[in-house]
């Protein structure tokens, strides 16, 4: 079983930028990806950004070149980094781990509680 925290959420200007992380419990989570999810009201959740355990990483467009998601196995975090950040980013961000690399959240087997980011322009 694996539990996840995220923290570092928190109200900012735009073009501000946040340091989000996933704290993992559990002795497998070197050996899982990691991914970030975020959810703006009124909206479905969608896919931000994934880590591979080896490190390989993956972006959705409308994040790349300004988030950086890194991953520290030693102490069980990942951490997502948000630069440049935008109005249109507010949402709540979820990490979440699972077996498989992948942008689809059904393949996510454990989700941590939310973190709120709100970036006022």
């Amino acid at each position: 079983q694996v539990q996840l925290v995220e923290s570092g959420g928190g109200l900012v200007q735009a073009g501000a930028s946040l340091r989000l992380s996933c704290a993992a419990s559990g002795r497998t989570f070197s050996s899982l990806a990691v991914g970030w999810f975020r959810q703006a009201p009124g909206k479905e959740r969608e896919f931000v950004a994934l880590i591979s355990w080896s490190g390989g990483t993956r972006y959705s467009d409308s994040v790349k070149g300004r988030f950086t998601i890194s991953r520290d196995n030693a102490k069980n975090t990942v951490y997502l980094h948000m630069n440049s950040l935008k109005p249109e980013d507010t949402a709540a961000y979820y990490c979440a781990a699972g077996p498989y690399i992948s942008s689809s959240q059904s393949l996510y087997n454990y989700w941590g509680q939310g973190t709120q980011v709100t970036v006022s322009s």
